[in-house]
């Protein structure tokens, strides 16, 4: 018997096999998806590509060259500043700055590139917010003079912070140990509220400006016109080539010639070292400002760029105030310094007449007050003089005495002639213009009315009266010319040197005050130490009280120096024709004979200079006439061949 194949189907535990993977149906789909994926990729790859060179190429194109190419500014250096004989006072010179790019810059490199460049880290976030409105392309200047720790950083970094990069600049280089500081003053950053001014609304963030003196003032004519430099750079920020012929050069800042003589500067720096107070010499004749000095002073080349917090605080917290300018900004009273207007008054006035006999035992009494002199209590009294004598001796009871009878409008009347009061509108910021009492002022400032005993006290200088070295300089020069007030500049501009001033004063009133003055040094007044042989040197000397007598002995007692007299002094020379002005201010220096030898000392430098240029303009005439001579002695010719 033959048994059939058993029918596999037939088992009913066996399960289904399941389809194989080579099967066609299988395969004829998976090719149709990918075949339909490659059509669709192809696609989009050929709308980019006609996007790219048939639709819009140039648009491409400049964003590719825009990735290669960059502009760097080329900083156009400021103008020099020079002396009145053409010397250099400030330059530039040869240094790099760091300059950040913001096409890709990431917020979190700033810390890390803020601590490897020694910078504060908040500064740095808000410089960059700063300048958030202007087009990224426009480059942040960073930092100024790199160091070589700073540029060690830089290339050792390029991989990491590509948006550094490194250019060629000239920032200021100023005189050393603070000489000049106060005339020249010093640049940085503009800030915000500069920008923000009608002054600086034309510059752009992180331009650098003038700050402070002559390079605030005359900013626009230092400053130049910044250019522009096209380079190639790879793919770290490298400069591969630069692209000279499309190079827009930078327009350098004008240079600007001063009234200021150096060697006249350097005589007065030296005299006032280790004081503090003010140097003004000026020509009175046209009002240019031969010297400037104020003390304390400081490094104009620590703001350079970005001056450092430690810096800034060691500046600006000095009690001292090292940067105010005493020259134009101290307003303290004159003292006797204030006599000779006093006696002008009285002279024009008709209060008195240059023979009026004043009886000084030592003290006068007015309005149930006594008005002690200053011999007082140290020497003999002065006994009775007229004016020479009240001006030479500088007795406090003569001035007391016609200051009291010309009366207190007239003395305001004569202090407000001379300027003061009023700014001298030297060309430099920040000018004070000091105060003269008077019945009007003390109505508009205290509420109330003068009193005749305040009188005496504005007589010698004292009271609410209140002046400044570069007034004082002033008022004294311009009496010394015969009553023509010049104004006051630093640069030499004809425009300027044309304001003037001037009141109808009778000569001899004049010449009977400068007489006065002349006996001071040369007669043994109260300025007896600043004579100059051959030269007739005229001036005065004056103590200012800061505090009243009582008050500054108790002070005196516990060693404090805050209230110690200041020691004034001014001159000017020759008597006839004066050619220069000195005033000096020496803070707590006591007495004014004291500051008579700055002056004396800027004076003799003065004239010393003067006959120096006449003797080597009388040896250069005497050999070119020896040569002249020469030339006409008749040699015979050379025998012609």
């Amino acid at each position: 018997m033959i048994v059939p194949p058993a029918d596999r189907n037939t088992d009913p535990n066996r399960l289904e096999q399941p389809q194989l993977h080579d099967d066609t149906r299988f395969a004829a789909g998976k090719i149709a998806i990918f075949q339909y994926s490659t059509v669709i990729i192809f696609l989009f790859l050929i709308s980019g590509f006609w996007r790219l060179q048939v639709q819009s190429p140039e648009k491409y194109e400049e964003r590719a060259e825009q990735n290669r190419i960059k502009a760097r500014p080329l900083y156009a250096p400021r103008g020099r500043i020079l002396d009145r004989d053409g010397r250099i006072v400030v330059d530039n010179h040869v240094s790099s700055a760091l300059l950040l790019t913001r096409e890709n810059l990431k917020p979190e490199d700033l810390k890390p590139i803020a601590e490897g460049l020694d910078l504060n880290a908040v500064d740095l976030q808000t410089k960059v917010g700063r300048n958030s409105r202007s087009p990224k392309y426009v480059a942040i200047r960073l930092k100024d003079e790199l160091t070589p720790a700073d540029m060690a950083f830089v290339n050792s970094h390029r991989d990491v912070f590509p948006e550094l990069d490194v250019i060629s600049s000239q920032p200021r280089l100023y005189p050393r140990d603070g000489m000049m500081a106060h005339v020249i003053g010093y640049t940085g950053e503009v800030t915000q509220a500069e920008l923000d001014s009608a002054d600086f609304a034309k510059y752009a963030p992180g331009a650098v400006v003038g700050k402070f003196g002559i390079e605030r003032e005359y900013n626009d004519t230092l400053t130049g016109v910044d250019g522009q430099q096209r380079v190639e750079v790879d793919n770290r920020g490298q400069v591969r080539q630069e692209f000279k012929m499309d190079e827009k050069p930078a327009v350098p800042g004008k240079d600007l010639q001063l009234t200021i003589d150096l060697d006249l500067q350097a005589v007065a720096e030296i005299a006032m070292d280790g004081k503090n107070g003010a140097v003004v010499a000026l020509d009175p004749r046209n009002g240019e400002i031969l010297a400037m000095v104020s003390r304390p002073t400081f490094d104009p080349n620590k703001f350079i760029g970005h001056i450092k917090t430690s810096d800034w605080n060691a500046i600006n917290q000095n009690p001292d105030h090292p940067l105010m300018n005493r020259a134009i900004q101290a307003q303290f009273a004159p003292g006797s310094t204030f006599k000779p207007i006093v006696a002008l008054a009285a002279l024009e006035t008709g209060t008195i007449d240059e023979n009026t006999p004043v009886h000084c035992p030592g003290y006068v009494n007015l309005y149930g007050h006594t008005y002690h002199c200053w011999t007082f209590n140290h020497r003999a009294p002065h006994g009775t003089l007229s004016l020479h004598g009240g001006i030479v001796n500088s007795c406090d009871v003569y001035f007391y005495t016609i200051g009291n009878k010309a009366g207190i409008d007239n003395l305001a009347l004569y202090a407000d002639m001379v300027g003061f009061g009023h700014a001298t509108g030297v060309d430099l910021p920040g000018e004070a213009v000091g105060g003269v009492p008077s019945p009007a002022q003390v109505l508009h400032t205290y509420h109330r009315k003068w009193y005749a005993g305040e009188t005496p006290s504005v007589a010698i200088g004292q009271g609410d009266l209140k002046v400044t070295p570069i007034q004082l300089a002033r008022a004294i020069g311009g009496i010394a010319v015969g009553g023509v007030w010049h104004t006051p500049h630093l640069v030499k501009n004809d425009a300027i040197a044309a304001k003037t001033v001037s009141w109808p004063i009778d000569p001899v009133h004049i010449q009977d005050v400068v007489d006065g003055m002349y006996g001071v040094i040369n007669e043994g007044g109260t300025g007896a130490q600043s004579v100059i042989p051959g030269i007739e040197f005229c001036g005065k000397t004056g103590s200012a009280q800061l505090a009243s007598v009582d008050v500054a002995k108790a002070a005196a007692a516990n060693h404090e120096t805050d209230l110690k007299d200041n020691a004034w002094f001014v001159g000017f020379a020759p008597r006839r024709a004066p050619e220069i002005v000195v005033v000096a201010l020496f803070e707590h220096g006591v007495h004014g004979n004291l500051a008579g030898p700055i002056v004396r000392d800027v004076v003799k430098a003065y004239f010393d200079k003067k006959t120096r240029i006449q003797t080597w303009l009388q040896q250069k005439t005497t050999v070119a006439a020896g040569v002249a001579a020469v030339s006409t002695l008749g040699l015979p010719e050379a025998p012609h061949n």
